[in-house]
């Protein structure tokens, strides 16, 4: 029997402006995606979204707004599933609403 490690799926995206309707739709098709990972019992934290605005703190005190600016994509939010493994955790990223606007899902082991 295998045992289930955790994976942390970064959301990654490009910056949208879309009507209230597409915004809607749009989080219809996220509370679908998790809410199939959370029906195979396959949530270990729901994350969190985060705020496309922010600060970096680099070497010798300097602080730029960010973060990332020099980019056109966004870190969107996170959650953390089980798998047993990398190929599981990743078929469990298929799916995922990122991918349809261009955007991708980072997929790290997490240390437990």
């Amino acid at each position: 029997m295998n045992q289930e490690n955790e994976f942390v799926f970064l959301f990654r995206q490009p910056a949208l402006n879309n009507s209230p309707e597409k915004q809607e739709e749009i989080h219809k098709k996220w509370m679908d995606w998790i809410g199939g990972i959370a029906a195979q019992g396959k949530i270990a934290s729901n994350g969190l979204q985060l705020n496309p605005t922010g600060s970096v703190l680099k070497a010798g005190g300097v602080v730029t707004d960010g973060p990332f600016v020099e980019i056109r994509e966004i870190l969107g939010g996170f959650i953390i599933v089980k798998a047993d493994t990398m190929d599981d955790a990743v078929t469990l990223a298929h799916g995922c609403p990122a991918i349809d606007v261009g955007g991708s899902v980072e997929i790290r082991p997490a240390f437990i």
